[in-house]
């Protein structure tokens, strides 16, 4: 699978955050993707790290567009995507790339939390696509 470091867009990386879990790229236009490192275990204590980067680095005001680019097996526990909706990060725009390694009740839950709102791609340049296609129609690819 191909990792952000090789995408074309890497020049447009506004930031590179690197945590014991996992490494975010933040780019123009409110795009974030993650590449977790091997066997983490993804929490909301985690996430929130995350999260905090994205809104120092982009404001409140710009929307997300998160792509989890699954490179490494990686866990989040199930119903810590109740914390993570509940704690105000109600994002509209979630990618996965790679084949999902979840089992089936962390993905019927994610769907209940997210309805609708999460993507799944077998590679890394559709599901960037995707994302810029969102960016570009928010207005947000220039000037985030």
């Amino acid at each position: 699978m191909k990792r952000v470091r090789e995408l074309e867009l890497v020049n447009q990386i506004r930031e590179i955050r690197e945590f014991e879990f996992g490494v975010f790229y933040f780019f123009k236009g409110g795009i974030v993707i993650s590449e977790m490192h091997e066997g983490a275990k993804f929490k909301w204590q985690n996430a929130k790290k995350a999260v905090y980067a994205a809104q120092e680095i982009y404001g409140n005001d710009i929307p997300l567009i998160y792509i989890a680019n699954r490179v490494n097996r990686y866990r989040v526990a199930p119903f810590e995507w109740f914390k993570f909706h509940k704690n105000r990060f109600d994002m509209q725009h979630i990618a996965s790339v790679g084949p999902l390694r979840n089992n089936m009740f962390s993905s019927m839950l994610k769907q209940l939390i997210f309805p609708k709102r999460i993507k799944t791609f077998p590679d890394l340049d559709k599901a960037v696509d995707w994302a810029l296609r969102i960016s570009k129609n928010s207005g947000l690819s220039s000037n985030s």
